[in-house]
């Protein structure tokens, strides 16, 4: 069953790179008591995700913040080097947290998980974005497969 406006975001832990290595942060520190948009998409350095999506986010976060964005966190089902590698590529410094849900543990949790083996890239994520307030959905747009249309950061930014 797929996460809904007004769910409480399940618990799981997710993985970082931080100067001392990998860490795991919980999806409770992350979100309790704090408004986060949190996108999603299939793949680090994948075309759409590293052309369109990630960049987008860093563009506008400073106007994420401003409308009263605590943290912006991108989730891909890759490991955390990967993340941290595909965030220096991108130059998100501080602006971004990359995160990593690499047995889509997550993404499974939350019902947004796709079967992407028939193209080698075994279980994915599906590309989306929320807002999530104090641990709660507050928006949730998923794309259509192959699509890039609601999950962007301008459409993200025009709904808060």
């Amino acid at each position: 069953m797929t996460i809904q406006v007004g769910d409480k975001i399940p618990s799981a832990q997710l993985f970082h790179m931080t100067d001392d290595g990998i860490k795991k942060i919980s999806t409770d520190e992350l979100f309790a008591g704090n408004k986060v948009v949190l996108f999603a998409l299939p793949g680090a350095f994948t075309p759409t995700c590293s052309n369109s999506h990630l960049p987008g986010y860093v563009v506008h976060s400073d106007a994420l913040f401003a409308k009263g964005v605590d943290r912006i966190i991108c989730l891909s089902v890759n490991d955390a080097f990967v993340m941290a590698a595909w965030g220096e590529q991108q130059n998100v410094e501080d602006r971004v947290l990359m995160l990593a849900d690499g047995n889509a543990d997550f993404s499974r949790a939350l019902g947004l998980d796709v079967d992407l083996s028939q193209g080698g890239m075994g279980i994915r994520s599906q590309r989306y974005a929320m807002v999530v307030n104090d641990g709660r959905v507050e928006l949730l747009n998923v794309e259509e497969p192959r699509k890039f249309e609601v999950s962007d950061a301008e459409t993200i930014l025009n709904s808060l």
